[in-house]
């Protein structure tokens, strides 16, 4: 840190029952009143460089013994009215980072300028700020720090403004050209005075050093400071992205204490003031990051900004703050991970544990910005076919681009799908979620981007658990968006035997695993009519091969999937399965009717000419049952 010593005289002042004296063979005559503290000192070193205490002196009759001063509104109180009081006398005093603001704010407020004396303290002050402060990196934090204290006074002397203006500048410089001094070098570093050299430097070229520094800034300067730094233009958006990161990290409050806090300020109504303004300065910090954040995509992680949008939730922030927080998180989501996702509901009302509906925003945002279709591989063909008997390598080059910029947009809608799924799960469990939000929120993503739907699957079977009052209706409502066709082999052997699911959903799960297995042995080269039809029915292929169960959650211990701890189907429950099937009388409602057009006679039907041989899936079944009726032998 740079210092500068002006005077030469010992310090002679010194205390007798509350008040400050100076050691002289002249008696005092004049007695200056700063806040509390009486000071006996003398009019001619303080009135021949103090033009405010000239003026108030002249003011007093002449007939008293001792002029009294009352200076009641002194800018940094006794200590900078001392070390003013002192370079009167010409004894020794020190300026560093720490006290030039109280230094500077005092000798203007007492008006020791100029045109009082030549080479008065003002200007020694203002020399030693432009020389030397404003050239030291650290130097430049700690009296931009300093300002706090003299909000006003420091805006007048302009003070604020120079300290930001210089911060900027060497954040905009190469850091090998700028004297450093912050967190990551204070260790062994020297002081050093106005005219001498840094007995130690220390030079760090990491393109991010200043971040830290400005972390101890309060969000006001810090704010200042960022946007100078930006409207330089040399900093890239990442940098500017990873220092709001750090400066978040050390100032946002932690999400589950505040949380915590929230709780308590219900319970304890007492302390609602407190923690409303507490609560008020933080909103102000997010709302003040969240404008700070560079415009550039990528620029901050998902993960950060979904903290920031929990912070937002917990803190009441305006709807503003939140919906430019869902776009950016939209317009990367596929970077997100699902745990990230679950933004928690505060509202004392009866809602759900986690707010769907900002996550719902996050995801149509993440829609919009790829509203073409991607192209599909036959398309992609002729299109490569029709270009390249039009023209030459060029076209070719064009092509191949176009097609890696729409696979990666592809791509990133698959990760997307996945994340949704692996969300679904967990927000699934929640009792006060309602099916129209589980639905919608599952419709939303394409078709194409679920390769498998086990994940899919996965959920429903969880909200069916979480909510066992839903009636036929509705179950048939929610299982409407799972597409058999594309569950593996154990998601199927699991909703075979789910009780939970509709019974048109199990039929429909058996009738498309046995075809599959019927096809795949090579036994029967064709499905019988009715079959075929009924696969069409519910638009199923039995050409597709079940695609691989998804590993993509964790799941708890008591709903993860057991093929072996399944039980099985013995030949008395396929005759009950159609005894079942005749008693649905729910087939045909309103909503269901395009969805239903095979009559239940024609299920059974179908379901009795399913070829006997070989019927793997149920095989599979009917070996674990036998397993179990003779253990229990």
């Amino acid at each position: 840190m740079k210092f500068m010593k002006l005077g030469s005289r010992p310090d002679t002042f010194y205390t007798t029952e509350a008040v400050r004296s100076v050691s002289s063979e002249v008696s005092s005559d004049l007695i200056v009143q700063v806040k509390g503290t009486r000071y006996l000192l003398h009019k001619f070193p303080l009135l021949s460089k103090c033009l405010r205490l000239q003026r108030l002196c002249s003011e007093l009759p002449e007939s008293s013994q001792h002029h009294i001063v009352q200076l009641p509104d002194f800018p940094g109180g006794v200590e900078a009215f001392e070390l003013c009081a002192k370079f009167c006398y010409g004894i020794t005093i020190t300026l560093s980072a720490y006290n030039i603001i109280a230094a500077r704010c005092a000798a203007e407020y007492l008006q020791m300028s100029e045109d009082v004396e030549k080479g008065n303290l003002i200007y020694k002050i203002e020399v030693f700020f432009n020389s030397c402060i404003l050239h030291g990196w650290r130097d430049s934090i700690v009296t931009l720090q300093s300002t706090k204290a003299f909000p006003l006074w420091s805006e007048d002397l302009r003070i604020t403004s120079r300290c930001i203006e210089a911060i900027a500048s060497k954040v905009l410089t190469n850091p090998s050209k700028v004297s450093l001094s912050h967190s990551h070098s204070r260790r062994g570093r020297d002081d050093m005075s106005c005219n001498g050299a840094e007995s130690q430097r220390h030079r760090l070229a990491v393109k991010g050093w200043w971040a830290e520094d400005l972390a101890d800034l309060g969000i006001d300067l810090y704010w200042r400071t960022m946007i100078a730094i930006k409207s330089g233009g040399k900093i890239p958006s990442i940098l500017v992205g990873d220092a709001l990161k750090i400066y978040a990290s050390r100032w946002l409050p932690n999400v589950s204490r505040a949380r915590n806090a929230k709780k308590q300020a219900v319970a304890d109504s007492d302390s609602d003031s407190n923690n409303e303004e507490l609560a008020s300065k933080d909103r102000l910090l997010l709302e003040s990051i969240i404008s700070l954040l560079p415009a550039e995509k990528g620029a901050v992680s998902s993960s950060f900004l979904l903290k920031l949008l929990k912070a937002a939730n917990i803190l009441n922030a305006s709807s503003s703050s939140r919906m430019e927080l869902a776009k950016r998180v939209g317009l990367q989501l596929e970077e997100a991970m699902p745990n990230d996702l679950l933004i928690p509901h505060l509202s004392q009302a009866n809602e759900t544990l986690y707010d769907v509906d900002i996550v719902m925003t996050i995801l149509e945002q993440f829609m919009i910005q790829g509203q073409s279709p991607p192209t599909s591989p036959l398309r992609s063909k002729l299109e490569c076919e029709r270009r390249r008997s039009r023209s030459a390598e060029n076209i070719d080059i064009e092509f191949q681009e176009s097609r890696r910029s729409s696979s990666a947009s592809h791509s990133s809608k698959l990760k997307v799908a996945k994340i949704v799924d692996t969300y679904l799960q967990e927000i699934s469990r929640d009792v006060n979620l309602p099916l129209a939000k589980f639905i919608a929120l599952a419709e939303a993503v394409p078709e194409f981007a679920r390769v498998d739907h086990d994940d899919l699957y996965r959920a429903i079977d969880f909200y069916l658990k979480a909510h066992p009052n839903l009636n036929k209706s509705e179950r048939k409502r929610l299982c409407r968006i799972l597409d058999c066709k594309k569950l593996s082999m154990e998601a199927c052997m699991h909703a075979a035997q789910n009780e939970l699911l509709p019974l048109r959903v199990v039929v429909q799960v058996l009738f498309f695993e046995q075809a599959r297995a019927t096809m795949a042995s090579g036994k029967v080269t064709e499905l019988p009519g009715n079959i075929k039809a009924l696969l069409a029915a519910h638009g199923l292929d039995s050409s597709r091969t079940p695609a691989p169960l998804s590993t993509t959650t964790s799941i708890l211990p008591e709903d993860q999937w057991s093929v072996s701890g399944l039980k099985s189907p013995s030949k008395s429950k396929l005759s009950t399965l159609k005894m079942k099937l005749a008693e649905d009388d729910d087939l045909d409602d309103n909503d269901d009717a395009q969805h239903d057009r095979m009559s239940r006679s024609s299920i059974v039907k179908a379901f009795c000419a399913i070829p006997a041989r070989p019927k793997k899936m149920f095989s599979k079944f009917w070996s674990n049952s036998r397993t179990t009726a003779n253990d229990k032998n």
